[in-house]
Order: C-alpha cells, then structure tokens, then sequence
C-alpha cells in the first residue's frame, strides 16, 4: 500500500499518475456517468421511447386527418400499420444503441435497414431518424471527423431514396394534414377518395433536410466529444511527461549531490590519512635515532587527526541542514600550514607564490586548497621518494593559477587509485568556470596546472607583505625531518 499523501514528494512509483478519466470528470454530470458506467449506454431506451410515444399519437392524427381530407380510402391499413411501425421502430432502434460505444459502424448500418424496412412497410421514418443521428455521434466519437461524415453521406443517400420512394408521412404531412379531421368535419364527405396521396417532391425535401440535420448535428457532436477525450488524454500525457522529468530532475540531484559528498568526503579522508600514514611511518624510522622529530612527527598526526575529524563532522552535518548544498569549508584554509604538513609528511618540497593575495571569494579560496592538498596527497601516494617536488600559485589579470609538479618517485607507489581525486579537480575548477590539466611533466614525474578566473576588482582585497614569494626548500632533510 502506498504511503503517498497529497502535499508531499513521493517516489515515482508511489506517486499516482493523472488519467485522462479523471481529467474529463470535470462536472457533476461527468463524474456521475463516471460513477455510473451503465446510464450512458442504457440512455437512448427511455429518451426515444418517450419520444416515440407522443408523437406516434399525432401520426395516427396526421392519418386520419388524410382520410377525412380524401388522401386516403376510409378504412384503410394505414390507420393502425403507421403507429404500430412507428413504435416497433422506435423500440428496436432504441434497443440496439445500447451497443453503439462498442460497434458504432455496425449500430449505424442495422438503423439504416430498420429505417429502409420502415418506410418500405408503412411509408414512414419515424423515430430512426433521431436513432441514426444518435449512432452516428457515437461513429465521430470514436473514429473521427472523416468516417464519420463519409458514413452519414452514405446513410443519407439510403434513406433519400428510400424515403423518395416509399414516404407516405412525413413532417410535412404532419404539419398540413393533422387538422384534417377537423376542417372536414361539417363539409360532408369528401370530393375525393384516393389509396394514398399524389406524389410531391416539396414534401419528401422537408424530411430529407430533417434528416441531414439530424445528421449533422449529431456528427458534429460526436466530433466534440472525441476532441474533449484527445485532449484529455493530451493533458494526461503532458502531466506524465512533466512528472517524469521531475523525477529525472530529482534523480540528476541527488546524483549531483552523491557526487558532491564524495568529493568532500574523499578530500577529508584521503588527503589527511595520506598524511597521517605517512607521519606515522616516518615517526616510527625514527623513533629510535631522532626521537625530537619522532614526538614531532606524532604531535603533528594527532593535530592532522583531529582536524580531520572536525572536517568530517561538518561535511555531515551540511547532509542534515536544510540549506545544505555547498561544500563544507575545510579547517585550515591557510596555504603555508597546509604546505608544511606535508613537509612534515616527508615531500622535499619547493613553495612561490603563496602569499599572492586571492579574491574573497570563499569558493575560489577553498578550490586553492583542496587542489593543493589533493596534489600533493598524489605525490606523497604514487611518487614516493620524489627528490624534488613543487608548488606555484600565480595571479595576472583575471587568472589564478595553481602548480603542483613532483620529480617522479624512486619506489613504487601505494596503488593506481581510482582517479576520483583528478575528478574531483576538475569539477571543481569546472564549477568556477576554470580548467585542469594534468599529465607527465616535461623533466619526468607529473605535473597539474589549473586556471582558475577571478574578479579584477578583489585583486587587492588580501593584502600580504612577503613579496609574494616564499622559496624554501628541504632538500637537505633527513629521514628523520621528513617523517
């Protein structure tokens, strides 16, 4: 069972779609016939029964009002075959619609023969006019404006000549002769006694504009009802289509953000474990000959331990803020420091330039370091026992330029890695509109230059009087200054 409750995000599998059923249900009408599937096929019995009874009572009047007139012979068939067939009509016609939903071209075709059978029995159309009309509304609702207007012009000619054939009452009869009886009624008998009427082109048009109309009207509202469905559905879709790429948008988010937490994640671990290991590796060489450096060494693990901590604790608490979605700022910010722990991690390592003022933007500042710091985390991992290795940090203009190179190792070193650290680089520089390049360098060893742009106008903003430059050098640290 699904725990979706409406104000809330679900997943998309829980979440329930909009139909093209419930699009439609717009009025109480429509939700009632929803509710209700039965009334709209079970709807044409009653309406075209009670149609069908009143005006059956003014045929038969229309008859004899004929008979009086002299248009008909006293006595004749016609005043009890009329009626009969004009209800018997409307029964069945009113009958097989209840199937029209289903097989509205076959509904159309058995009206049409029962109309023909109609006027070729007892001369009239009767009620399956309406039926015709009806059935076709249902042929435009499911098939469509052209079938449907190709299937009415058929039945239209059918029933013309049929009805031009065999009509004997029609509407104009209706009108001209249901008063017979009582304009005759004092004149005595009539002039003339005839066994049907003369035949009149006039009197057969009226019923074929009755039936085109019919026709007509019902085509053009079937074609509604079918637009009405079309778009329905098209809402339906548009909804699906806009609650897929939610979801899409959703998913691309939280991969976004696993990608971020794992950067921050890697930077925190692997750059400050890389150090401690090292740390603790040169501690214990020189535990025995350098016991200063060692406790050194041990003092510097144990602060490279804690901020490392602190550091993990803030990339999980921006998981729990509500406001969370930048990275979480590293504990030590400051080029120098981060440079001389790994110094202190034993990389023989050569400094400019790290007191070139930066902009104040935190972003840009924390992109220096973590670059830095994963640079150098690479050289002390897969260049060991570099002989020389270096750092640059250089601003012209609206460029910042960071510089990690190393000499090559002299052992091997500690695995290939998975490279999320160079990934990890260069989203960064990507997100602050930059590039890295990384690769062999041109003397052996390796070498990452990233170019990063920033404001002209906070060029000044960190103002530092060390002449920009801070060349040190340890080339000539023992083993136990490089634990």
């Amino acid at each position: 069972m699904s725990s979706w409750r409406p104000g809330t995000v679900a997943p998309a599998g829980d979440r329930p779609g909009l139909t093209a059923e419930q699009v439609q249900r717009g009025t109480a009408l429509d939700r009632f016939l929803a509710d209700h599937p039965w009334v709209q096929p079970a709807a044409p019995l009653p309406v075209v029964l009670l149609l069908a009874a009143p005006t059956a009572l003014v045929v038969s009047e229309t008859v004899a009002g004929a008979t009086a007139l002299g248009l008909f012979a006293p006595g004749g068939r016609l005043q009890d075959l009329v009626p009969a067939v004009w209800l018997a009509g409307a029964g069945l016609g009113a009958l097989v619609l209840v199937v029209r939903r289903w097989r509205p071209l076959a509904v159309t075709a058995v009206l049409t023969v029962l109309a023909v059978l109609s006027l070729r029995v007892a001369g009239v159309l009767g009620v399956l006019g309406v039926c015709l009309a009806w059935a076709l509304r249902a042929v435009a609702a499911r098939y469509g404006a052209r079938t449907a207007w190709l299937t009415g012009a058929a039945v239209l000619v059918v029933v013309t000549v049929a009805l031009w054939r065999w009509q004997v009452i029609g509407l104009s009869e209706v009108l001209l002769w249901s008063g017979g009886v009582g304009e005759s009624a004092g004149d005595g008998p009539p002039v003339q006694q005839l066994t049907e009427p003369e035949f009149s082109e006039g009197r057969r048009s009226w019923t074929v504009m009755l039936t085109l109309t019919l026709l007509v009207l019902g085509a053009v509202t079937g074609a509604g009802v079918r637009e009405r469905r079309l778009h329905a559905h098209d809402v339906a879709e548009r909804y699906a289509a806009v609650a897929r790429e939610r979801d899409a948008s959703a998913a691309l988010a939280r991969a976004d953000e696993r990608a971020r937490i794992a950067r921050e994640v890697h930077d925190v671990v692997a750059h400050s474990v890389s150090v401690m290991v090292a740390l603790s590796d040169g501690a214990a060489s020189a535990l025995d000959r350098a016991p200063d450096a060692s406790r050194q060494a041990l003092a510097e693990l144990s602060r490279t331990g804690r901020e490392a901590l602190q550091d993990m604790r803030g990339v999980l608490g921006t998981l729990g803020a509500q406001d969370a979605g930048g990275p979480a700022a590293p504990t030590e910010t400051d080029l120098r420091v981060v440079v001389d722990r790994f110094r202190a991690a034993g990389l023989p390592l050569t400094t400019s330039g790290l007191d070139t003022p930066l902009p104040a933007d935190t972003a840009l500042r924390l992109a220096v370091v973590r670059i830095v710091s994963e640079g150098l985390t690479n050289v002390l991992r897969h260049a060991p026992g570099t002989p020389a290795a270096g750092v640059a940090l250089r601003r012209t203009g609206t460029v910042v330029e960071v510089e990690v190179v190393d000499a090559g190792g002299t052992r091997a070193g500690s695995g290939g890695g998975a490279q999320r650290g160079l990934v990890g680089m260069r989203e960064r520089a990507g997100l602050l509109g930059g590039h890295v390049e990384a690769g062999p360098g041109d003397g052996g060893g390796w070498r990452v230059r990233v170019v990063l742009p920033a404001d002209a106008a906070d060029e000044g903003t960190d103002e530092r009087t060390d002449e920009g430059t801070d060349e040190r050098t340890d080339e000539g640290t023992d083993e136990g200054d490089r634990a």
